[in-house]
């Protein structure tokens, strides 16, 4: 027996920083790891069967409840993967990544742990072979994921990504912070696509593939200056688009009251993230002081918490 008395996993979250909703309409996106939200895997032994200790259940793997499907599929392919699928454990799992927020929560606690299981049992994990477990599991979980969110929450690196191409990545060159600001409200991306994609049948459709195309220019202008250490033209480029989305009808009260006091606060830009209609915003500051006056403002104004993050030159 290789068991070790404990094995560690970790998964970072994720942020859209540009792209959302056009990204379906073959636009570019850019995606960044948020490594300020975690996941934390813990496996230890288990006398007879195997026990999961974590935000939504406490009790034996074999019961889990269907909403947590998706990690429990995890934990079988992983498993199975190690041909170790009748050593009873005990799997802990501590999250810093709110459900249902556009964070990548659900592939984060595949990857945190896949991560941790191949850690107890001192079996090396390739990163494509813990894409595809996780990619098992987020299709339970999502239908038909684009694979992003495995990638986002197992990397340190920005990606680039236009629907149907391949992933990739980028160089940040950016001093800045960046701000996440959480509604306390699950976000609706599959009616926020929908309503898109109804009014691309009005007879609005002009209209609306022309915003469609300009969040993908703006995607595009985001980029250079992610690479180029311009944070005060990011920052513009990214109210743009939350100005867009909000015409698209996929922000919510809640977010735009947040990118509101994040602009009066001296955020360089703000906007949502993600699919909209709740779920979080973020804004980004030239410097921690300012950002963390953004990050009490939000809180005063109701945000249910708040994330730092200072993007760091790679």
């Amino acid at each position: 027996m290789n068991e070790k008395n404990i094995g560690l996993g970790e998964a970072n979250g994720k942020i859209i920083l540009l792209g959302e909703h056009s990204v379906v309409y073959q636009k570019p996106s850019i995606a960044i790891p948020f490594p300020a939200a975690k996941i934390k895997a813990t496996i230890k032994p288990s006398k007879e069967k195997t026990m999961i200790d974590c935000d939504f259940y406490h009790g034996l793997l074999e019961d889990m409840p269907e909403l947590l499907e998706s990690l429990k599929e995890t934990i079988r392919v992983s498993l199975q993967h190690l041909n170790k699928e009748d050593i009873p454990l005990h799997i802990i799992i501590d999250s810093q990544i709110p459900a249902e927020r556009g964070m990548g929560s659900s592939a984060a606690v595949s990857v945190a742990t896949t991560r941790g299981l191949f850690d107890y049992f001192n079996v090396p994990l390739s990163q494509e072979n813990l894409l595809e477990i996780v990619d098992i599991s987020e299709k339970i979980a999502h239908g038909n994921p684009s694979g992003l969110d495995a990638l986002m929450t197992s990397s340190s690196s920005p990606y680039y990504y236009i629907k149907g191409k391949p992933f990739e990545a980028l160089n940040l060159n950016l001093d800045a912070y960046l701000i996440v600001g959480d509604t306390g409200k699950t976000g609706q991306t599959k009616e926020a696509v929908s309503s898109i994609a109804s009014k691309l049948s009005s007879t609005d459709k002009e209209q609306i593939e022309n915003l469609i195309n300009e969040l993908g220019i703006l995607a595009e202008n985001g980029r250079i200056f992610l690479e180029s250490n311009q944070p005060l033209k990011l920052g513009v480029t990214m109210s743009k688009v939350h100005q867009i989305l909000d015409n698209l009808g996929v922000s919510s009260k809640e977010l735009n009251t947040l990118v509101d006091v994040a602009l009066k606060h001296q955020a360089l830009g703000a906007k949502l993230t993600g699919g909209g209609r709740g779920g979080c915003m973020i804004a980004l500051a030239s410097d921690k002081k300012t950002a963390e006056t953004i990050a009490t403002a939000l809180e005063k104004a109701g945000a249910r918490k708040t994330w730092l993050y200072e993007m760091r030159t790679n």
